[in-house]
């Protein structure tokens, strides 16, 4: 399932794999990294968050994307949500001023054998100047369905994905 509005992407894919397995990848720094399909992510630096507000670094180069040269850079992601297994997003706070204001998430929720989980990118709070700029969505509907393809790879290798009921 995908949804698209003009200021937001969401993915959802059954993952057979239990929502406490896959929210411990989302809550690794260096598990953003392994699951990032837009090879922008080359390593990350901090502790597991376990709480709103926690803060880690990833280490970026936007050389995948062929857009804007910014050569090797810094990013600060900040929790914004964080619910243990259900929830967890973040904000990106970088050295370019203003801040941008983007948010990307994960929702989870249990189903038969497995998590439905959704990715969702949201740019509808972004500061006006990125707005102008018409810039967004950076990062694509096929990104965001990639990278829950790798996390599905990484957290149940090689188990058939679940049926996600109609009624969930």
């Amino acid at each position: 399932m995908t949804t698209t509005t003009s200021e937001r992407i969401e993915v959802r894919r059954a993952i057979a794999a239990d929502p406490a397995k896959i929210f411990g990848v989302l809550c690794d720094p260096e598990g953003h990294v392994s699951i990032d399909s837009s090879g922008m992510l080359m390593s990350a630096e901090g502790d597991p968050v376990t709480a709103a507000g926690d803060t880690f670094v990833v280490h970026m180069d936007r050389d995948a994307l062929n857009d804007v040269d910014l050569g090797l850079y810094d990013v600060t992601v900040t929790i914004e949500t964080f619910v243990p297994d259900r929830e967890i997003s973040w904000k990106i706070l970088g050295r370019i001023r203003p801040q941008i204001g983007h948010v990307y998430g994960y929702r989870l929720e249990p189903i038969d054998e497995g998590t439905a989980v959704t990715s969702f990118y949201d740019w509808s709070a972004i500061d006006p100047v990125w707005r102008e700029a018409g810039i967004f969505p950076v990062i694509s509907e096929t990104a965001l369905r990639a990278t829950l393809g790798i996390l599905a790879r990484t957290v149940a290798p090689g188990l058939p994905r679940p049926q996600i009921d109609s009624s969930n």
